[in-house]
């Protein structure tokens, strides 16, 4: 019975986990079609609206600028909607002719008059999760910024997977020199600290975005080909080898064909492990200033903004994007442990 409930346990956990990452990827994937603030990195900044908190209101006068050009629908997907709309946070306003619109802009005194017309309305603007400390919409910079946090994955996992098996693949199989000389590139690698080593490829490239995504990438495949190598040389002399060398396949169809996919599991174990660390690497960068640069809404760089505001009472707009980050990488090392139960991987 304590099995059972144990085992039940486990994988409602990784039901619930694979639920949050499957929303989140959603959420990263449309991010521009789902987010209040669909502008490019969600940046429309309200100065007089700074570090309000989750579920403030207020009116907003908003003033269209250009209605004649219009984003389509693959330039939304990928950077956002151009800004064709002027917005401007106000306490109050009334009617006072057919033809004017009277408000009170916030934070002012004054009363100011505008013409009312069909580029001109008044609409009532709600932030769920509050405003940063530079008036934008916290919800909409964490719906996008998941894209950031994803794509690292991603592309992280994608790289290392490609160096790493190559590698691995190669040196379990063939052995001796040419295992000798990866075991060595392996080894020398493997001792230098991964965010020591992530910093000096980024400092080299350039701060940016995909420079991240390559630094990531090239520091994380290591722990692959070990993997690799390791699964490569346990089944290298099975049966089924033997056969496909008498038939004639070449070294590299033996590789592709027979021994990769064979040892899948594994892999698959490892890149849920490398997932989770590549988030976890990027958010620190971005904390540190070496990663995705300002206005791209990372997680690390919200919570680098206003890590102080922990102190001031207004903690949830540090908090949130770090609890996001925690479930995250949580999500994929469940996933990760649940995976290497069911395929008993042996490290």
């Amino acid at each position: 019975m304590r099995l059972s409930s144990h085992f039940m346990f486990k994988n409602l956990l990784a039901n619930l986990c694979v639920g949050f990452i499957c929303l989140g990827s959603v959420l990263a994937l449309l991010a521009y079609f789902i987010a209040p603030d669909n502008t490019p990195n969600a940046n429309t900044m309200h100065v007089t609206l700074q570090a309000k908190p989750p579920g403030y209101t207020t009116y907003m006068l908003q003033e269209v600028q250009n209605n004649n050009h219009k984003t389509s629908v693959w330039h939304q997907f990928l950077y956002g909607k151009s800004i064709f709309v002027k917005e401007t946070p106000i306490s109050e306003y009334f009617t006072s002719t057919p033809e004017k619109i009277t408000y009170r802009p916030e934070r002012q005194d004054e009363f100011v008059e505008i013409a009312k017309t069909e580029q001109v309305k008044v609409v009532k603007k709600t932030f769920w999760l509050g405003t940063d400390k530079y008036g934008r919409d916290l919800l909409s910079r964490l719906i996008i910024g998941a894209r950031i946090s994803f794509s690292i994955g991603i592309v992280a996992v994608s790289i290392s997977l490609v160096i790493g098996m190559l590698l691995g693949a190669l040196a379990g199989y063939f052995g001796g020199f040419v295992d000798s000389i990866i075991m060595w590139i392996i080894n020398v690698t493997w001792s230098i600290p991964t965010i020591l080593l992530v910093i000096a490829i980024t400092v080299s490239l350039g701060k940016g975005l995909w420079q991240i995504y390559v630094a990531v990438g090239l520091t994380m495949w290591v722990e692959v080909a070990r993997v690799v190598r390791g699964q490569t040389i346990s089944i290298k002399n099975r049966q089924y080898i033997e056969a496909a060398k008498v038939l004639g396949l070449s070294d590299f169809q033996i590789i592709i064909k027979h021994i990769i996919p064979n040892i899948i599991g594994p892999i698959i174990v490892i890149s849920a492990s490398n997932f989770a660390a590549s988030i976890l690497v990027e958010s620190g960068l971005s904390f540190l200033g070496l990663g995705a640069q300002p206005p791209t809404p990372s997680w690390g760089i919200i919570i680098k903004n206003h890590y102080n505001y922990i102190v001031t009472g207004k903690a949830f707009l540090a908090i949130i994007p770090g609890m996001l980050i925690v479930f995250l990488v949580l999500s994929f090392m469940i996933i990760g442990n649940v995976l290497r139960d069911k395929w008993d991987v042996k490290n």
